[in-house]
């Protein structure tokens, strides 16, 4: 070999050495940012876990069915089917996913922590124990009494009664006496609750519906404005003088203020009548309101009644009063009978 050609050799194997560098380096970086994109994943789920779920005060919407455990008697659902196939028939009512708030007693306790922390899509299934349901049968409430408390049509076994503020159903009624059982009827039973979340309401007005379903059965029109009130404001003074009058300036205050259209029966609905401070007073706290406005609208009668005066001579059709005395009392008996 000369020395040309041994000095070529050498370069081609420096070449192949650089080559296997820098595959290796190449390698290396990326089996790095292998385990960096492994490492990073851990942290999307770190940000899930830190996902608080369900807490006091949401607004959750749930479907569910509760049946007694021991007989498998229907207590209360959400699914139309079920209805349907239990044969529940109630015509106010429309059996739907429900909305309640997580906090305020409207669900069993029970059922309540279940959902605490869980997540839309949430299924589970609780047992709630009779004396958390519907309480233990006591029977010291079923007594016998006289059969004349009870509605002569209602004297019957399995008759839902009302004696004295107390509601009970008859067991049995022999001779004049009447054994009645006081106890809720599904008192002594652990009822099962199946259930899932659905959605979590977020929208103002959804909850403001949700809460109003609470207490009165009706649909009502609402929306939330942001109104420009004047209202008297106290000065703050300097505390030189303790004997100065408070002094009150006239300032333009921006109020959220939530508009509900009453309906007439809204008026009429006790429930409404009684609550309806209660009622505002949730709202304002649940909803981050300032005030509720209830505002009744009355439609007019339009033109009827004008076009009504007018077709009887007395405005609105062009008459005059005047002209009544020309009518001739005889002339229009005739014309009335020949009609």
């Amino acid at each position: 070999m000369t020395d040309d050609q041994a000095e070529a050799e050498a370069r081609a194997d420096d070449a192949d050495t650089d080559a296997d560098a820098e595959t290796h380096e190449e390698s290396t970086d990326a089996g790095t940012t292998g385990t960096e994109a492994t490492e990073a994943e851990p942290a999307g789920d770190a940000e899930g876990e830190d996902d608080p779920g369900l807490q006091r005060g949401d607004f959750v919407t749930l479907e569910f069915t509760a049946r007694t455990v021991e007989d498998d008697r229907l207590v209360d659902t959400t699914d139309p089917d079920v209805a349907a196939e239990e044969g529940v028939d109630d015509e106010d009512r429309t059996f739907e996913p429900r909305t309640v708030i997580l906090g305020q007693d409207q669900l069993f306790e029970v059922v309540e922590e279940d959902l605490y922390g869980k997540t839309v899509g949430h299924a589970g299934s609780v047992v709630v124990p009779a004396s958390e349901a519907f309480g233990e049968h006591d029977p010291e409430e079923v007594r016998t009494i006289s059969a004349e408390k009870i509605p002569e049509d209602d004297r019957y076994p399995g008759a839902h009664v009302t004696v004295d503020g107390d509601h009970g159903h008859v067991e049995t009624i022999i001779g004049g006496r009447a054994r009645v059982d006081f106890n809720h009827p599904l008192a002594g039973s652990d009822v099962e609750y199946e259930h899932e979340v659905v959605g979590v309401v977020e929208d103002r007005l959804e909850k403001a519906d949700a809460i109003l379903a609470t207490y009165v059965d009706a649909d009502l029109d609402m929306y939330v404005e942001t109104d420009e009130v004047e209202e008297e404001v106290r000065v703050e003074d300097d505390g030189d003088d303790e004997d100065a009058e408070p002094e009150f300036e006239t300032r333009t205050v921006e109020k959220e203020t939530l508009y509900i259209e009453a309906t007439p029966q809204l008026s009429y609905d006790q429930q409404w009548m009684f609550a309806k401070q209660q009622i505002a007073q949730e709202l304002t706290n649940r909803l981050d309101l300032d005030r509720v406005i209830v505002q009744e609208i009355i439609d007019g009668m339009g033109g009827m009644m004008g076009g009504m005066m007018g077709g009887m001579g007395m405005g609105g059709g062009g008459g005059d009063l005047d002209d009544l005395d020309d009518v001739d009392a005889e002339e229009l008996v005739e014309e009335l009978d020949d009609a």
